[in-house]
């Protein structure tokens, strides 16, 4: 499996089927499945520098030698599309608003996640409590928010996020990676999402089920 560091893809040109739309500013991932839920597209002077969501729907796989990542929409389609703010959460509006200007099937926790091959048509979710819609808008966050959290393991905290580890075929990040403090020489080393337990946006950390020496003898296999 070849990953991509998503620092990397930060800034690559976006090219729609009738011309370019501008950079990579930013994704967005559902902090429970890992998923890149949406690319965050930075139209410079063409739409006066609105940040407009682009879905995976839309992308196919990273090339890592291509120059310019392609996305399957007009120009004209993208400029009516919904903005965002930058670094903000994607709220349940937002992302019916997004869905029903592209046609795409709508998204809810509950449901499996998509693929990039085919997309079933899906009704509309059934009206949700304000107390649903917090939860499930809670869970879509800025990769370049989330960069520079603190990562916490059962005993102590062991650096910070420096960056992301993502499969281009499936658009999930599989590792996060972090740069160490003193007790491993202020070296980098990556750890599996799998190992994370939770997030906290108020204590702007990551807590890894792992100890200090679980993750060094981890980490020392991989080199050797």
């Amino acid at each position: 499996m070849s990953l991509r560091s998503v620092q990397e893809i930060y800034g690559k040109k976006l090219g729609a089927s009738d011309g370019e739309i501008g950079h990579v500013k930013d994704f967005y991932f559902d902090d429970q499945t890992w998923t890149l839920r949406y690319l965050v597209a930075d139209t410079g002077g063409w739409l006066a520098g609105r940040r407009v969501l682009i879905s995976p729907h839309s992308l196919g796989h990273l090339d890592p030698e291509g120059k310019v990542l392609l996305v399957n929409l007009t120009r004209k389609k993208i400029e009516e599309s919904p903005s965002t703010l930058e670094h903000e959460p994607v709220t349940r509006q937002q992302e019916e608003d997004y869905y029903r200007h592209y046609g795409y099937p709508y998204y809810a926790q509950s449901w499996p996640l998509w693929g990039l091959t085919s997309y079933p048509v899906i009704a509309p979710p059934p009206p949700l409590t304000d107390k649903e819609k917090r939860k499930l808008n809670s869970h879509l966050r800025s990769t370049r928010a989330v960069t520079g959290y603190g990562i916490e393991v059962s005993d102590g905290v062991i650096g910070e996020v420096v960056d992301f580890m993502i499969d281009g075929r499936t658009w999930m990040i599989r590792e996060i990676v972090v740069e160490c403090g003193h007790w491993y020489d202020g070296k980098k080393m990556t750890i599996p999402t799998g190992k994370v337990s939770r997030i906290s946006y108020e204590e702007e950390a990551i807590f890894v089920d792992s100890t200090k020496s679980a993750l060094t003898e981890a980490a020392l296999s991989t080199v050797s």
